[in-house]
């Protein structure tokens, strides 16, 4: 928490994080924190004008608790509807402000929903970027198997009613692996960014309940991970054969894979970065 007796007066203009003046300091604290959420209610991260965001929460909770709204930065912004079990955020504050970690998670837990949760804030070093520092990010992909709805299960699974042919999935899974060009599985960029990217790991791991798709990449496009799972899905299902993955990444074509897996089953599980950048936190 900055304490309102040691806290300069700050200009915002525009609305939520927008060009913050922090009176022009030549120096400035920066804040990391690790925050969970369910996606479900949620318009993605990013704050959008007229739509109820992840963003949107904190930084309505950070008003009253550090007394303005700072410029968010993230590690990932995720669409409409995914979770996140340990997204991580970095914002500034002035130099001279006093910080209380513990009370600043504390106050900003018991002004947002209860989908959205701080879980962890420290005094990060001045050149510390939730974005631009991490090394990498890792997906989970929840598949339930289950008849019925299971309501315990719905906001963080795809359900399902039948098992998967995994092996095959696992074939498949293959050619996503190394640095490819993710066009087939990538909504385009409108500013005509390149949609190369570098799946270090996939993971199928099953078990009696469900199945977990693992990916772990230096950073993921617009849709990617939800149009892999939907295609890994159509595999499972017998749908398409193994090749297929490799085929639509050799494709390069967006109409290639036209299945996206429900948002719930998707959540940003783990951001990486190097030892001691970040504390640990349970």
């Amino acid at each position: 928490m900055i304490e309102p007796e040691q806290s300069p007066e700050i200009r915002v203009a525009g609305q939520f994080g927008r060009d913050v003046d922090l009176l022009h300091l030549e120096a400035a604290k920066t804040i990391g924190a690790v925050v969970s959420y369910i996606g479900r209610g949620y318009s993605g991260f990013a704050y959008q004008v007229g739509h109820r965001t992840v963003a949107g929460e904190l930084l309505g909770a950070m008003e009253i608790c550090i007394g303005f709204r700072p410029k968010l930065t993230v590690a990932g912004r995720t669409d409409s509807g995914v979770n996140a079990r340990a997204q991580v955020i970095s914002f500034q504050i002035p130099a001279d402000a006093h910080f209380d970690w513990r009370r600043f998670v504390k106050s900003m837990n018991s002004l947002m929903d209860d989908r959205v949760s701080v879980r962890r804030a420290w005094l990060a070093k001045d050149d510390f970027n939730a974005r631009f520092s991490a090394r990498y990010r890792k997906y989970r992909y929840r598949f339930t198997y289950c008849a019925t709805r299971d309501p315990f299960e719905s906001f963080t699974s795809w359900m399902i009613p039948k098992r998967l042919d995994v092996a095959k999935m696992r074939e498949a899974a293959e050619a996503i692996r190394g640095e490819h060009d993710f066009s087939s599985f990538c909504r385009k960029d409108p500013n005509g960014a390149s949609l190369v990217r570098r799946v270090d790991d996939i993971l199928l791991e099953e078990d009696p309940d469900g199945l977990d798709v693992w990916i772990t990449a230096n950073s993921f496009c617009h849709q990617m991970v939800r149009s892999i799972t939907g295609l890994l899905y159509q595999v499972g299902m017998k749908n398409k054969s193994p090749e297929c993955v490799l085929d639509a990444l050799c494709a390069r074509d967006r109409a290639r894979v036209t299945l996206l897996a429900p948002a719930s089953g998707l959540t940003l599980w783990e951001v990486g970065y190097d030892e001691g950048v970040i504390p640990e936190w349970r």
